[in-house]
Order: C-alpha cells, then structure tokens, then sequence
C-alpha cells in the first residue's frame, strides 16, 4: 500500500512539474524593443450634436517604440462607426491619426468603441467616442425677421 501512494506521489508531483514547464513555454517573452503606441487621448467626447451635424474626430498617436508599427486593423464595435488609418508603417518617433466618423443620423446616446490591433507591445488599445444626438428643435434655429406690408417701401 505504501508504494502504491508512493508512486501516485512521484506521478502527481511529475504531472506537476510537466504543466508547470509548459506554462513557461506557453508566455512569448516580450521584445523590450518593439514598437509601442501611444495616444494622445482614448475618449473623444462629442457633448451634444444636433442631427446631421459634424460626426468626425480623430485619435493621434505616437509610436514611442523602437521598431516600426505597423496597424494591423482597427475595427469599430458599431456599422455606424467608420475609422481610418494609416496603412503604411510608422516609424519609431513620428506621429499619426486615426480618423473617425459618425453617422449623426442616428438620434440618441453615442457610446461606441474602436478597437486598434497592432505589432505593439500594449496591442490592443480600445479607443471610445461618446456624446448624444439630439433633434433640431424650432427654438434652436435661427430666427427669421418676418416682414410686414406696411414697413416695406412704397414704388411711386
């Protein structure tokens, strides 16, 4: 009975040490140095637009790295929500823009995110707009002079 337990023990204890290796294997070591990015901001606030209103940010950023960065996607969570960036890779120091429109069509709360995946070290970074959409309202339209028929001049 003893060397049973015995043997169980030495199998555990082997089981063990075998998913404790493959976990060390399993984790990529981190390149100290790739690329990294980093924006200046990750929420774009609209506040209040009226329908139909300017619906575009953008979201710069920097690669503070040492290797090139290169965007490998960057996807909204809404068709509503169309962003564009640069293709090209970006050098180590220089600074680019992700734009991002807003369909201001759509009346109500703006709460979306986009999602940039990159070769950067903090890949992914979720970037997010809000803000809300309201209807034109009369009283916040220009008002127009309406013009009488006497205060208007008189051809002799």
């Amino acid at each position: 009975m003893k060397r049973s337990i015995t043997i169980m023990a030495v199998f555990f204890a082997a089981c063990l040490t075998l998913n404790a290796q493959d976990a060390k294997q399993e984790t990529p070591a981190v390149n100290p140095n790739a690329a990294e990015i980093t924006f200046n901001k990750t929420v774009h606030d609209y506040g209040t637009l009226f329908v139909g209103g300017d619906g575009n940010c953008e979201f710069e950023f920097t690669n503070t790295g040492k290797e090139p960065l290169i965007l490998s996607s960057v996807r909204s969570s809404c068709g509503c929500t169309v962003p564009s960036w640069p293709r090209e890779p970006i050098l180590p120091g220089k600074k680019e823009t992700i734009k991002v429109k807003y369909d201001t069509n759509r009346m109500g709360p703006i709460n979306k995110s986009v999602t940039v995946l990159s070769n950067a070290k903090n890949s992914p970074v979720v970037l997010r707009i809000s803000g809300s959409i309201v209807k034109k309202t009369e009283e916040s339209a220009v008002p127009e002079k309406a013009m009488t028929s006497g205060a208007a001049p008189v051809a002799k």
